[in-house]
């Protein structure tokens, strides 16, 4: 086992050196990792009923705050059947109820009153992360005074949320902040013992890049995980990382980790909704040999002879905004605490390998996953192919939103000027520059590009 991670760790060593010696005008091939397998059924219910978090708001004090949720789209029991799907209630170590957030908060999202699991959550609101600090800041307080046992259940959650709160906020609505939640834990965990420190021991960056969060079914065709192919070795490493928010020490962590074999098998399962509404097949016919003349040489073919390229593609040549990547360069102190931590240990190890680039990402069920780009700066598919139509300042409705069929993506309205709310792509990391590929054809042969996306 030792000799197995030793050569892990020799390989990623020297996939690091060659990402800063490639060359910069190449995409690059990203080799395959040996994946844990197992039960995708257990997988399921880990996903929606475990104990991934160990600490969370006191059952009662939740329901107060919260309600009881009608929809349960999950289909869920006894205490989880009256709250909402991303969230789980669950025993703390001391037995007492309590209601964490899960994996759906981020990867799951209600489209037209149906819940998709695996679905990146574009609705999640970190504009206004200052409340996100001041609500557990306050029952923090109330429940020392309080509660004993309450307090001894929720202490973990409410010292990392309130701790974490004030760093999460973004510029607008429907970006994800989950890198700098990261970020932030890790400054405050030790990499060995993952012991909870008050005080952050990295350097902790003023500014919050967004990104969008990737579909889950995609990824059981990519060698690497996340936008710039960072997440190496095992995948059931990464996906079990959201522990860091609660975690007491690295024996809770290698119990959790493993239950996240099983949850790869049924992410591994998900496969992407078809589009619902008639497609025109002579028009998609027309798209699918401009889409494998054009586009697949990244994004790989689809239908029987499907295949993925699983490539890294350059800065010089994506041209996307740069800010995610750039990140693991100017701030490299969260690359290394996870290369020496336990996630790189044992023999299943995960490491961190920065490139100056993005994946190009596979297709499949494109058409639900606006909006597009690594930011979700362009709100809709033809707009990725005709930059020209890229909205400098645009805004959708949240409360109501509506999704255009004819144009995969959502409805947004366009704005002449910087609005409180609205996507600014003025602004650093929120750009929506890049993948030019797509101009190169016409307005005829984009609106079959885009019927033939339609079918993936």
């Amino acid at each position: 086992m030792k000799k197995l991670t030793a050569l892990f760790l020799i390989v990623v060593a020297w996939l690091t050196y060659i990402s800063f010696t490639i060359d910069p005008n190449k995409p690059v091939q990203i080799p395959a990792s040996v994946q844990r397998t197992g039960d995708k059924e257990k997988g399921y219910q880990y996903l929606i009923t475990g104990d991934y978090l160990k600490s969370g708001i006191p059952y009662n004090f939740f329901m107060m705050g919260a309600g009881k949720d009608k929809a349960n789209y999950l289909g869920r029991d006894s205490f989880n059947k009256n709250i909402s799907f991303n969230y789980t209630a669950i025993k703390a170590p001391n037995g007492e109820l309590v209601v964490a957030p899960n994996c759906l908060q981020c990867h799951g999202q209600v489209f037209e009153n149906q819940l998709y699991i695996g679905l990146g959550n574009t609705s999640m609101d970190f504009s206004d992360s200052k409340s996100v600090s001041k609500n557990p800041a306050r029952l923090y307080s109330f429940l020392s005074i309080g509660g004993a046992k309450k307090f001894e259940a929720a202490k973990n959650f409410l010292v990392a949320t309130k701790t974490i709160g004030p760093y999460l906020q973004t510029e607008v609505r429907g970006v994800n902040a989950a890198d700098r939640l990261a970020g932030v834990l890790v400054a405050h965990r030790d990499p060995v013992t993952f012991e909870w420190m008050d005080k952050p021991v990295l350097q902790i960056p003023d500014e919050v890049v967004p990104t969008d969060v990737p579909a889950w079914w995609l990824l059981k065709k990519k060698n690497a995980m996340f936008y710039n192919g960072l997440g190496r070795g095992d995948f059931g490493r990464f996906l079990m990382a959201s522990n860091l928010l609660t975690v007491s020490d690295t024996a809770e962590s290698r119990e959790v980790d493993s239950h996240f074999n099983d949850v790869l098998a049924y992410i591994n399962s998900i496969q992407p909704p078809k589009f619902p509404k008639p497609i025109n097949h002579d028009l998609a016919l027309q798209g699918k040999p401009l889409f494998n003349d054009h586009c697949s040489k990244c994004h790989g073919t689809y239908g029987d002879e499907a295949k993925y390229p699983n490539l890294l593609i350059p800065a010089a040549i994506i041209k996307t905004d740069s800010a995610l990547y750039k990140t693991n360069y100017s701030s490299p102190q969260f690359v290394e605490w996870f290369n020496k931590s336990w996630f790189t240990t044992g023999d299943h190890p995960a490491q961190l390998v920065p490139f100056k680039g993005y994946i190009a990402p596979p297709l499949d069920g494109i058409w639900i996953t606006a909006p597009y780009f690594h930011n979700g700066s362009v709100p809709t598919l033809e707009a990725v192919l005709n930059s020209k139509l890229r909205p400098t300042y645009w805004s959708r409705n949240f409360d109501n939103p509506e999704y255009g069929y004819n144009d995969p993506g959502w409805k947004h309205t366009v704005l002449a000027e910087p609005a409180k709310g609205a996507y600014n792509t003025t602004l650093p990391g929120y750009g929506n520059y890049g993948h030019y590929f797509g101009d190169k054809l016409n307005d005829k042969e984009r609106k079959a590009v885009v019927e033939y996306l339609k079918t993936l």
